[in-house]
């Protein structure tokens, strides 16, 4: 699968480690940075990693912050994007299960590896149901945003 990933200085940490499993499981990885614990504005990130799920360039992207919380907000501004902030497997799995999420956030200060490479393997694996929930996901997109 083609995965894109980025991170604030926060999330740095954790999408290295991601970038590496992620690679060594045969994943396609655009890593779209940053590349330090410098500094950066997160909604940067966030926006860069929209527009590559977005164009097509990736089929899943993630996102980590040290919340996540950031991320997912930046990411939920674009149509078309489906960002689920997960703490839990069972969250990614209805994330994507019920919500077809597309992009996966994570909080670095708060989510270990481990249970990160958990949440991460049910977002990748699970399929969207659609039936009553694809009604449901399809007003996403077209509720009013600006009144």
């Amino acid at each position: 699968m083609k995965i894109v990933l980025a991170s604030d200085h926060a999330g740095f940490p954790l999408k290295e480690q991601l970038v590496t499993r992620l690679e060594s499981q045969g994943h396609q990885i655009i890593d779209l940075g940053p590349f330090s614990t410098e500094s950066v504005d997160y909604t940067d990130f966030a926006h860069a990693l929209c527009h590559t799920v977005l164009d097509g360039k990736a089929e899943k992207g993630i996102l980590v912050c040290n919340s996540g919380v950031g991320m997912s907000i930046a990411a939920n501004r674009f149509k078309g994007i489906r960002a689920a902030l997960c703490h839990f497997p069972r969250m990614a799995f209805y994330a994507r299960r019920h919500n077809d999420a597309n992009v996966l956030a994570l909080g670095g200060g708060f989510t270990g590896l481990f249970l990160a490479s958990e949440i991460v393997d049910v977002f990748l694996t699970e399929e969207f149901e659609g039936g009553r929930h694809k009604r449901r996901t399809d007003k996403f997109d077209s509720a009013e945003v600006n009144r």
